[in-house]
């Protein structure tokens, strides 16, 4: 199974640059997730990659095949490729069986009706539709036309797997449970796949790495694990779970601080003087009483501030806390219930602290 490099691909519309000089390596039975906002680039990578669109400038290679490059693009029905759209794309006139072989019979692929036919039913069994093969579209639930768009994706053994946002039109369970039938069939198969997504926790459950977009470029690309415990840029900690960002001035090695706010932090190359962003994720910080900020660490910071705002949401409390003129959220366990107007002490360890470069 061949691995996908991408090397300075630029693609404009006008003079907007839609991808700019972006670099992505996915190496051989890798799932990529290409994560970011609307407007990142990561639709536009995928039809580049698909060859459904030619770029400006730089190359994309499968295995030792060059597809891309200006002006010498491999059309999309000789790239060894399969894509699954948002919109599942199926035909609604015939029946999951017809659905799924048409690839079969009119992808340029020489498969004989007693190949094809095996090849149908096995995949139907693999996506659990057996006995679904003479139900139309209209007759299937979203989840179960999502999973005949996968079965007929995978049916022509590509070596390339390419999908667009393919759980969007789902609803909230019904994207979380195909989340993991994707994983599920990923770990199957292991074709190399490229699977595009706004939606972080999506990343995160399907990937075996995540590449975040921004501006057509990837910021950083990781494990779920490296990108929220070690994320490189402001935007990737805003984007990779919720965070609080406190913009500090680097005051000595190891320590930063905004007005009468200071913080021992993470280990960075901040200078002295440097501007920095910290980030801090709720769930690091604690709400602590008074005989327990007595008793508090040494490698913790303790910041005194007063709830503006408590949001009780079932498994957990939502606090916003002021310290020194800066709101924190604070995520708290439910039996803990403090008022607006409480005082509390926070306690955060030093190596939850992370700073960040400014921009």
């Amino acid at each position: 199974m061949p691995g996908v490099t991408i090397t300075g691909l630029t693609k404009r519309y006008g003079d907007v640059a839609a991808v700019e000089a972006l670099d992505l390596e996915v190496a051989p039975g890798e799932l990529v997730a290409l994560l970011g906002p609307s407007g990142c680039g990561k639709t536009t990578t995928l039809r580049l990659v698909a060859g459904f669109l030619q770029p400006e400038a730089g190359e994309i290679r499968v295995g030792d095949r060059c597809l891309s490059s200006p002006g010498a693009v491999v059309p999309p029905e000789r790239r060894k490729m399969a894509m699954i759209f948002q919109s599942y794309a199926l035909w609604p006139h015939m029946t999951v069986a017809q659905n799924v072989v048409y690839g079969l019979r009119f992808g340029g692929r020489q498969v004989g009706k007693t190949d094809r036919d095996r090849r149908v039913t096995e995949i139907l069994k693999v996506v659990q539709l057996a006995g679904f093969e003479s139900r139309y579209p209209g007759e299937l639930s979203g989840g179960q036309q999502q999973r005949v768009a996968v079965a007929r994706a995978l049916v022509v053994e590509p070596e390339i797997l390419l999908l667009d946002e393919p759980l969007s039109n789902l609803d909230a369970n019904l994207r979380e449970e195909m989340r993991f039938e994707i994983r599920r069939l990923h770990e199957v198969f292991g074709i190399t796949t490229l699977y595009v997504t706004h939606d972080q926790a999506e990343a995160m459950v399907i990937s075996d790495r995540i590449a975040v977009l921004e501006r057509g470029r990837v910021a950083q690309i990781g494990t779920a694990e490296d990108l929220f415990e070690r994320p490189r840029t402001r935007f990737v900690a805003q984007f990779i779970g919720r965070t609080n960002l406190v913009d500090a001035i680097a005051a000595e090695p190891g320590v930063v601080v905004r007005g009468g706010l200071r913080l021992r932090v993470a280990p960075s190359d901040a200078k002295p003087g440097a501007k920095v962003a910290v980030s801090i994720r709720p769930h690091a910080i604690t709400l602590l009483s008074a005989d327990a900020a007595r008793r508090a660490s040494s490698d913790e910071n303790l910041m005194r501030g007063i709830v503006r705002r408590a949001s009780y949401l079932g498994d957990g409390v939502d606090y916003e806390v002021e310290v020194d003129g800066v709101i924190l959220r604070v995520a708290a366990v439910p039996s803990l219930r403090l008022a607006p107007g409480t005082a509390v002490t926070l306690a955060v360890p030093v190596d939850a602290c992370l700073p960040l470069p400014e921009a």
